[in-house]
């Protein structure tokens, strides 16, 4: 049944994808984030979740059935990450608690659950893959728990249901997003086509030949409204990917092929797209120029970092999606299809030529 939704980190890819999702079921969304968020049959709410007072008044009209959490701030050290993020996610459920509206709270959060914050991502002891829900918390502060702690508490004091979820990496379409692999690796192939570069594997051996998995930003959206309304998802953690397996040793020429290029072979050296890209602003900037794209900012479209840590880790990382199925959730998405979707659609916005 269709209510009132909130969500939380609108103008990013999960965000935008979630309130597509929900205004097409039928709900009536609000939108926040900290800039102008125009989707059609969002409401846009401005505010800086750091700023408690600012969340409090730009939330004092809003009385949501479910809130759906898809924002967090990228900061230098994991200690300022848990301080942030976790303030963010209390400022917002504070500013909520008088109204006693909310019933359920949907938290996205990811993998880095087992594998470990970006200061020790994929290293020292790590559970067996697939990762499953009920392998614990690492040894570790991960701003991850922090966000899931204020969730829990808040829970606790209003009453409302909760639903952590946690996908592999997102593709989907959000401009400035922090990470955004889909965009990133659509970039760098209109830059190796531009300029005649190699088209080369940025990662590491074991994830060029070993398994691994995604989630579409819209399969994610399906699972975070699955989830709200299902009483047998209340209160759980759960994995959330396409539900495919592939190699990057496959993917990666399929990509290649969607841009008329021949992958450069891999010969198990690590050359990430930071170094490559490092001096590509002005080459970006030309091209954008050239064919009247929207934005000519290369770091507005690009996360080097985020797609090197993901390609880059030394282990084969594969998801369990074995206790969404139980609990009846059967969405199902081909991962080079959604590339494929995403890549369409980032030439019909003019994002890329």
């Amino acid at each position: 049944m269709a209510g009132t939704a909130l969500v939380v980190g609108a103008s990013g890819i999960v965000g935008s994808a979630t309130g597509a999702l929900l205004c097409e079921e039928g709900w009536k969304v609000y939108g926040l984030a900290r800039r102008s968020v125009e989707q059609t049959g969002v409401v846009p709410l401005l505010a800086d979740l750091q700023d408690k007072a600012g969340t409090a008044s730009a939330l004092s009209d809003i009385r949501p059935d479910a809130v759906f959490i898809t924002t967090w701030l990228r900061q230098d050290s994991e200690a300022e990450n848990i301080r942030v993020n976790s303030a963010m996610v209390r400022n917002l459920l504070d500013a909520l608690s008088a109204h006693s509206s909310t019933r359920h709270v949907a938290l996205v959060t990811g993998l880095k659950h087992y594998l470990g914050p970006f200061e020790a991502y994929g290293k020292g002891s790590l559970p067996q893959t697939p990762f499953r829900e009920e392998q614990g918390r690492l040894d570790v502060e991960n701003f991850y728990y922090a966000q899931e702690d204020e969730v829990f508490a808040a829970a606790e004091r209003d009453g409302f249901s909760w639903s952590v979820h946690r996908p592999h990496t997102v593709i989907g379409k959000a401009v400035g997003n922090a990470m955004n692999m889909g965009t990133t690796l659509a970039v760098y192939a209109t830059i190796c086509r531009e300029t005649g570069r190699p088209f080369r594997f940025p990662g590491s051996g074991a994830q060029w030949n070993g398994l691994t998995d995604m989630t579409d930003a819209r399969q994610l959206a399906k699972h975070l409204l699955w989830a709200t309304q299902t009483p047998a998802a209340h209160n759980e953690a759960i994995n959330v990917v396409n539900g495919d397996v592939f190699r990057w040793s496959w993917m990666w020429s399929r990509i290649a092929e969607w841009f008329g290029l021949e992958p450069a072979p891999f010969d198990g050296t690590v050359q990430t797209l930071e170094q490559q890209m490092a001096n590509d602003a002005d080459v970006w900037r030309r091209i954008a120029m050239r064919e009247g794209l929207v934005e000519r900012d290369l770091s507005r479209l690009t996360s080097p970092w985020h797609t090197d840590a993901d390609l880059g880790r030394p282990i084969e990382v594969v998801t369990d999606m074995g206790k969404s199925r139980r609990l009846g959730f059967t969405g199902y998405q081909s991962t080079d299809d959604a590339f494929s979707a995403l890549f369409n659609s980032l030439r019909a916005d003019r994002i890329i030529p």
